[in-house]
């Protein structure tokens, strides 16, 4: 048995992580940034090299018994190199996060100025949000999107002409198209800003052949490494030959804000985990993988728009399919999110452009394949999926939610209570644990 040292030490422990591999074999993950690792990279990331301390980088570290440490770190940085057509790589970073962190310290002062596109919009946080940190130590502006759900390009390049910041990042967590690489890259070109790439969702889909990189059109990339790309939880920071030719020392300067600016020994087990991912998505299987992914979203943007449901841009070229549930009301987005998660399909609520409501209360659902796909489904199963997802949505369609903070929380309360009993919710419950079993998840473990 996979846990049978768990099971033994720790009954408690063992009993948590056994329901939740039955959550996730029984459940319909459909969060864009989740996905399951291979059992090669789970086996990598719970290996002996979790005991392991390794500051400093390969040939460079200040502790003793690193040669196979180093080993496996130079494996992941050619792998990276490589797959990403990079000339420098870190794959210290412990998470998405950070490393977007580290770029900015390693190119920006306090109060520089730094743009990138709004969170409500389908950005990230670290890309300047107001509550985020990045948004707090630096001066942030932001570009957005259009009625019509697209970035804002003669909007952002105007903000970029008038504000003149330091760094410019590309790249969102809530968009459905694909990301402007080029557009943003001539527009900061006009002010000589540093322009970074963040690619945790698409990295996949990059090395898979389904979506431009942006290697001719950036000066650094990060990526996480467990989204598209089906590794663990980590991040890599990458500058390309643009970025050296703007600044050569770029790839010391990051090196020294990882190590030792921000972070203290790498998390060598999961160095190792990413050097796994990188191998099999350098495999030919793996272009299939995220071509399906692709197939796969515009199949489940089909099959919901067939049944009257609105999408932000009205589709999508990658992996994320962002519901926009105004035409029921404002606010609905938690709802849904809930009576879904009682079905068995995982998704998280979301704003949308020109949000009505709130980002604790918002519009939209977002919606992902990549998991989905790992598992084996293909397009007429999607088709399946929107019909479960639009039933879910007629079901709880007509609850409203009340103005005030306390009268919303009694209502979810209740609402949550009701649902888990309501007989056309567990009937689709039924529909799909169905079409999870026939799609089986980690053979290998047993618990």
């Amino acid at each position: 048995m996979w846990y049978d040292l768990i099971e033994k030490s720790d009954p408690e422990i063992f009993g948590s992580i056994k329901k939740e591999v039955g959550r996730q074999r029984n459940s319909l993950e459909m969060i864009p940034s989740e996905n399951f690792a291979s059992a090669a990279v789970l086996q990598a990331i719970g290996s002996a090299l979790t005991n392991k301390y390794s500051e400093g980088y390969p040939g460079r570290r200040y502790y003793g018994g690193n040669q196979f440490v180093d080993e496996i770190e130079r494996t992941a940085v050619a792998r990276a190199k490589s797959l990403f057509g990079v000339p420098y790589a870190n794959v210290q970073p412990y998470s998405g996060s950070p490393a977007n962190l580290e770029v900015y310290l390693a190119l920006c002062k306090p109060g520089d100025v730094i743009c990138g596109q709004s969170l409500t919009d389908g950005g990230h946080l670290t890309h300047g949000w107001k509550t985020s940190v990045t948004g707090m130590i630096f001066k942030s502006v932001q570009y957005g999107v259009g009625d019509d759900g697209y970035v804002d390009i003669e909007g952002m390049r105007r903000i970029i002409l008038k504000n003149r910041p330091k760094l410019v990042w590309v790249g969102a967590s809530a968009y459905t198209r694909a990301f402007p690489f080029k557009e943003v890259w001539d527009a900061s070109n006009e002010v000589g800003a540093y322009v970074a790439a963040d690619i945790a969702h698409v990295a996949g889909l990059i090395v898979g052949g389904v979506h431009e990189s942006p290697v001719d059109y950036s000066h650094i990339i990060t990526t996480t490494t467990h989204k598209t790309l089906r590794g663990p939880r980590g991040a890599i920071i990458m500058v390309t030959q643009k970025g050296l030719d703007k600044d050569p020392e770029l790839p010391e300067k990051i090196d020294r804000i990882v190590f030792p600016g921000m972070q203290g020994g790498p998390h060598d087990h999961t160095t190792a985990g990413i050097a796994v991912a990188l191998m099999e998505a350098s495999k030919p299987e793996f272009k299939e993988y995220a071509q399906q992914v692709v197939k796969n979203a515009k199949a489940l943007a089909e099959g919901l728009k067939k049944r009257g449901i609105k999408l932000v841009t009205g589709g999508t070229d990658n992996h994320i399919v962002l519901m926009d549930l105004t035409p029921f009301g404002k606010g609905k987005g938690v709802f849904v999110q809930d009576a879904l998660d009682v079905v068995g399909i995982t998704v998280n609520k979301n704003t949308i452009p020109n949000e009505p409501s709130s980002p604790f209360y918002p519009s939209g659902i977002r919606l992902g394949t990549p998991a989905l796909t790992t598992r084996g489904m293909k397009e007429e199963d999607m088709v399946a999926i929107a019909g479960f997802i639009t039933d879910v949505v007629d079901e709880v369609k007509a609850n409203e939610l009340p103005s005030d903070k306390a009268g919303r929380v009694a209502c979810l309360k209740e609402f949550k209570a009701e649902i888990a009993s309501n007989p056309r919710l567990l009937e689709i419950r039924g529909r799909v644990l169905e079409l999870c079993g026939r799609f089986p998840l980690y053979p290998e473990i047993t618990a």
